[in-house]
């Protein structure tokens, strides 16, 4: 018997597709960005920003500056560039139980690449949904912030 299938019926956690409220805009959710990449039909090479659920977790990925890391953890809707590598740490209420046992994960708009927001293209797509009670809403982007330990360059 071969142990690197699973025996389960069900998918692992970190290899479902979740359509989630992100901080700003609806987005698809997952570990596995081959999995994104086939959903939205975007080229392999194009980076994903990476969705931290907590500060603690980030700093196990990402170098980040010391004179950062303060505003890194308070900030909130904000976007941060380390070295070419994007990533955001989610604020406690967008968190829901599932999402904090991934801990991480890769986050992308939930729509075909290049189109806009289209509801029945991401329920089809997904394997779980997660609503708060607002529903799901597209909403402004967040801020884009470049930081190194030098300098600080607000890109959006």
């Amino acid at each position: 018997m071969d142990k690197s299938k699973s025996t389960s019926r069900y998918p692992r956690l970190s290899e479902v597709v979740i359509l989630t409220q992100t901080d700003t805009t609806v987005g698809f959710l997952s570990q596995n960005k081959d999995h994104l990449d086939a959903i939205k039909g975007r080229p392999p090479h194009k980076p994903y920003l990476v969705n931290f659920f907590d500060f603690f977790t980030c700093k196990e990925f990402i170098r980040i500056p010391k004179s950062r890391k303060k505003e890194v953890r308070r900030a909130k809707k904000t976007t941060f560039i380390v070295k070419d590598q994007a990533f955001r740490v989610a604020q406690p209420q967008t968190s829901s139980v599932v999402l904090q046992k991934l801990r991480w994960c890769y986050s992308t708009s939930a729509n075909k690449s290049g189109s806009t927001y289209d509801p029945a293209f991401a329920k089809k797509h997904t394997d779980i949904i997660i609503e708060n009670a607002y529903g799901l809403y597209k909403d402004t982007p967040s801020k884009l912030i470049k930081i190194s330990s030098k300098r600080k360059i607000r890109l959006r």
